[in-house]
């Protein structure tokens, strides 16, 4: 008892230190205890890895084969090192022989694609920058057609994933997205996505799955980082200080467009049975003594652009790829346009959801929904576009949607998950 009554007056007598070593502890406890749960979920995901290894495949079947596109730099140098760790032995154990391509600097994705060769899934691990690189040098091929087809994983490494929402679940621990993220290329469940062409008057065609933003509350956004030292108030401060600095924001611009066409039903592709080999060499025949008249070219009619003046905060073009399992009649991008009479309360307000979801609007804001759409900027407007968060010059453009071009793996929870938000 005398020991016990000795230790406690030692703590009231030395407070500060031991105040300072339970701090110390604690953080250190809660470090390895989150240290252990990563190795669980590593280890999990690795047994369900095993599982699809251990699997018999035919003798005339062949190994499957991925080329992973990775970006080391990604989250900020820690992308190689979160690969490795998490998602590279999944793949290992699972039987898929990967080769790893890493890029050394911005805009190689898009020069390694054109060389690639042909392979059974393209796994893109990195940030929103590494996977809009790898479509656009992917669409830009000359047989895109072909590789088009190729599913793609996207494993989220960066420190902005705007498509992870759409295709995994999503949790705050890392190394659970890293994994389950790969667990779904495992399974093979794919689901169609749309993607944007968008082109310049001079410039080659950049691709982009989310869409195009411009306007004033991008322009904030991107300086959000500068008031890191406000704490949780650094969304508030950079807002307001734009107003100060200029105000209004609002920004003209001419957009034509087209209206949306319909949506095919999705039916999957059926090979016509091959004619047996009587009827195929009777049908050469006829056709050599009796050639088929050619058909006259057909006539495309003339496309009807509608045009509209708008007086806005910020403009959106994005796709519908936010729920890529929705069935909807038409095939069409949604054009949205802020209001153009916000207070600068209401602008401040605005912009703090918009800092956690770009897509949200105003009652009040334009909504169009168009197959394609132009913008022309009036003369002298300067600043710059976000094409799924990246940073392009803001010029006169033509987006263009592709629908349904690319396939990308989802898992069947999320896929669950959002045809249950539909209902």
């Amino acid at each position: 008892m005398a020991r016990v009554v000795k230790v406690f007056r030692t703590l009231r007598n030395h407070w500060k230190k031991s105040t300072f070593a339970v701090c110390v502890l604690s953080y250190g406890g809660y470090w390895l205890y989150g240290k252990h749960c990563d190795s669980v979920l590593r280890r999990e995901a690795c047994l369900l890895a095993r599982e699809y290894g251990q699997q018999q495949i035919a003798p005339q079947e062949r190994i499957r084969k991925a080329t992973v596109i990775l970006n080391p730099a990604a989250c900020n140098g820690k992308a190689n090192n979160l690969f490795e760790k998490n998602a590279a032995p999944i793949l290992h154990l699972a039987g898929v022989q990967i080769t790893v391509v890493k890029t050394d600097y911005e805009g190689q994705a898009k020069k390694l694609i054109e060389l690639m060769e042909e392979t059974d899934m393209l796994i893109v691990a990195g940030g929103d920058g590494t996977l809009q690189e790898v479509i656009t040098g992917l669409l830009r091929r000359p047989d895109q057609d072909v590789f088009s087809k190729t599913p793609i994983g996207f494993i989220p490494l960066g420190s902005h994933n705007s498509l992870s929402p759409s295709l995994h679940l999503l949790s705050d621990n890392k190394v659970k997205d890293i994994t389950s993220a790969t667990l779904s290329i495992l399974k093979g469940e794919t689901v169609p996505l749309d993607v944007l062409q968008i082109k310049g008057e001079k410039e080659q065609p950049v691709f982009a799955l989310m869409g195009l933003r411009w306007g004033a509350f991008r322009d904030v956004a991107s300086k959000i980082s500068k008031y890191w030292y406000l704490g949780p108030l650094k969304t508030n401060a950079a807002h307001w200080f734009s107003t100060l600095r200029e105000w209004p924001l609002v920004r003209d611009v001419s957009v034509s467009y087209l209206a949306p066409t319909l949506r095919p039903p999705d039916l999957p592709p059926v090979k016509a049975p091959r004619p047996n080999l009587i009827y195929r060499i009777i049908r050469r025949l006829k056709n050599y003594w009796n050639p088929p008249a050619e058909e006259p070219p057909k006539v495309e009619e003339p496309e009807k652009w509608e045009e509209q003046q708008l007086s806005t905060l910020e403009l959106f073009i994005q796709t519908h790829n936010k729920n890529p399992v929705e069935r909807r009649i038409n095939d069409s991008l949604r054009i949205s346009a802020e209001t153009h009479n916000l207070t600068m309360g209401e602008f401040i307000t605005a912009g703090n959801k918009k800092a956690a979801d770009p897509t949200v609007f105003t009652e009040n804001a334009t909504e169009l929904e168009a197959g394609a759409c132009r913008l022309q900027l009036p003369e002298g407007a300067s600043g710059f576009y976000n094409i799924d968060n990246e940073e392009y010059e803001a010029m006169p453009v033509e987006v263009r949607l592709l629908p349904r071009k690319l396939r990308f793996f989802i898992s069947a929870e999320r896929r669950e998950q959002l045809l249950s938000q539909i209902q």
